[in-house]
Parts: structure tokens; C-alpha cells; sequence
């Protein structure tokens, strides 16, 4: 029988980035249940009253700590300054809830429980998992978020994860200690980066399904520019992690895979694609013979690269942990 809120004594932080929220602050604090022994709230150099608010507000409660940045400095400098003072504080468990009131705070006992038991070193909330998801989201947000999931799956090697934007987070001390925190990306992204730094280090990761809420808050998110900014950020931590797992720590073959679905899928097939249609268009003839070494070399490029998959998929099995609803 695994612990419940009532016999858990591990010690619970939980962090709050919060960038001009003087509006939803204050509710958000209300809302951090009575089991909770630290609040980290980081104001990320707000303009508005969201630093006055928080002042006022930790004479109430004592459990609260404001951090103050001079300046903006984004969301994944928030968050390190939040997790650097939960390794302080010794904290157990360090979860993340939003400045800005769109996590429930009934569902943060079903974030944490799975670390309390010991089953996983990191839980991500997981908003897709509710049936009721489409009616909720924004479906610009929805399209968003399910292509940034696929890309994410490559960069981080947890295949079993969707939702990866989603913040409602929470990790163990031991994995907070394991990875380069200090070394998370200052903005937007920090999902990803830290998913990629836990499977580097080995670290098993579960979703659980929380509630998504959305009210009249006007996200900071513009996704014209993220997810552009995403994608770049995606590739450069897939060849990260594919390089340190498959390469330089232990050699895995499904790197050749990689390497041959490139070498015929870009190096090969587009100059023949290319001699294809210009031989087509000048002489009036197909060369049958690059036609066949063209599609040859796409042929092989997309097995190499489902294998590579497969593979990687495989390898990475252990890590994913079973997935809980949040009843």
C-alpha cells in the first residue's frame, strides 16, 4: 500500500515563478494546500504589484519566501533560483506551480505521490490525458502543443510523454542533485531541457493527469516565436543526448542508423533528386537509373531511421513510469 498525504513526513516545496502577476497572486498562494512546508515564490523582476502583494502576504504565512530578481531574466532563471533554495531548504520533493492560477492545487498531491512512493524520480502534469482536454484548451494551443510533443520525444528520449509544455511539475531531491540545474535554459524550454538532463542521468519519469485550466489570463506564450525557438532548442538537445548516451559513455549501434538515415536521406537522395528533374527538364528524358538509385536511398534513409527509433524507444523502456490518473 503506497503512502498517502496523511503519512508522508517528507518535506514538500513547492516554487512559484511569477513575472507581473499582481492579479492571480495572491489566490495562488491561497491555494497551496496545508501539507506544503515550503513556498518559494521568485518574482522574476515584475513591474507591477506583484512584489507588494507577496510582502503583505508572507506575514499570513510563514511558510512563504520571496525571491527578487533585479530584472527579467525568463522562466528557466526563475526556476533555478527557485530549485537552488529547495536544495537549500533540503526540501524531499520540489514541485512547480504557475504565478498566474492555472494549476489546481487539488491536483498537486497526485504530481507528488508518485516521487513520496518512490516509483519515479520526476513527474510532468499531463492536461492531453483528460477527456474532456479539447473543450478546455485553445485549439491553437492544442495543434501547438501536440507538434512540440513528437519533437520532444527525440530531444528528451521519454517516448511515453506527451504534454510536454505542460509546468505542473515535480522532482525528487536526488534528481535535482543529479542534474546541472545551474545550466537550464533562461527561457521558455526548460521543459524539455530538464527531461533531457533526467534521461542523460537515467532518471524515470511518469505523467499524471491533471486538470487544465484556462480563464481569461492572457498567456506571455506567443507561439508564432516559440515554437520556431522550441524546435531549435528540440535539435540541439536530441544530438546532446544522442551524442553523451550512444556515443561517449557507451556505444549504442542505433547512432549508425541515425548516421545512415542522414547520409541517404540528405547526402545521397537530394543531389540524385535533384540530377532527377534537371536531366527531366532540359532533355526531356527520366533517368531511370538515378529515379531508382533516388528512391533507393529514401527507401533506406526511412527504415534506418524507424529503426533508430525502435531502438531508442527500446533503450530507454526502463526509464517510464506508470502513468496514474489523478482520482
Amino acid at each position: 500500500m503506497g503512502i498517502n498525504i496523511d503519512t508522508y513526513n517528507g518535506s514538500i516545496c513547492v516554487i512559484i515563478p511569477a513575472y507581473n502577476e499582481e492579479t492571480h497572486i495572491k489566490n495562488t498562494l491561497t491555494g497551496i494546500p496545508g501539507f506544503v512546508r515550503h513556498i518559494v515564490v521568485v518574482n522574476d523582476g515584475s513591474t507591477d504589484a506583484t512584489e507588494q502583494i507577496i510582502s503583505k502576504y508572507i506575514k499570513f504565512d510563514p511558510r512563504v519566501t520571496q525571491i527578487t530578481h533585479k530584472k527579467n531574466l525568463g522562466l528557466g532563471n526563475s526556476l533555478i533560483t527557485g530549485y537552488l533554495e529547495s536544495l537549500r531548504l533540503s526540501a524531499d520533493v520540489t514541485a512547480v506551480m504557475a504565478g498566474d492560477n492555472q494549476m489546481d492545487p487539488n491536483d498537486l498531491w497526485s504530481v507528488i505521490a508518485p516521487i513520496a512512493n518512490h516509483e519515479v524520480d520526476y513527474v510532468k502534469g499531463n492536461r492531453l490525458l483528460r477527456g474532456d482536454v479539447r473543450k478546455i484548451m485553445p485549439g491553437y494551443r492544442f495543434i501547438g502543443n501536440s507538434l512540440l510533443t513528437f519533437l520532444t520525444k527525440f530531444a528528451t528520449g521519454y517516448w511515453h510523454v506527451i504534454d510536454p509544455q505542460c509546468g505542473y511539475t515535480a522532482i525528487s531531491k536526488k534528481a535535482l542533485k543529479r542534474i546541472a540545474i545551474t545550466e537550464l535554459t533562461p527561457g521558455y524550454g526548460y521543459n524539455a531541457h530538464i527531461l533531457n538532463m533526467l534521461n542523460i542521468e537515467e532518471m524515470r519519469v511518469c505523467d499524471i493527469e491533471v486538470r487544465p485550466v484556462y480563464g481569461p489570463n492572457t498567456s506571455k506564450i506567443r507561439l508564432w516565436k516559440y515554437i520556431p525557438l522550441i524546435s531549435k532548442l528540440l535539435i540541439k538537445l536530441f544530438f546532446k543526448r544522442v551524442l553523451q548516451k550512444y556515443l561517449w559513455r557507451d556505444f549504442h549501434p542505433l547512432i549508425l542508423f541515425y548516421v545512415l538515415s542522414f547520409i541517404n536521406g540528405v547526402l545521397i537522395s537530394v543531389p540524385l533528386t535533384i540530377r532527377f528533374f534537371y536531366i527531366f527538364f532540359t532533355a526531356g528524358v527520366a533517368p531511370t537509373t538515378t529515379l531508382i538509385l533516388a528512391s533507393l536511398a529514401i527507401n533506406v534513409s526511412i527504415l534506418s531511421f524507424f529503426f533508430a527509433i525502435w531502438m531508442d524507444m527500446e533503450s530507454n523502456r526502463h526509464l517510464c513510469g506508470r502513468q496514474k490518473d489523478s482520482s
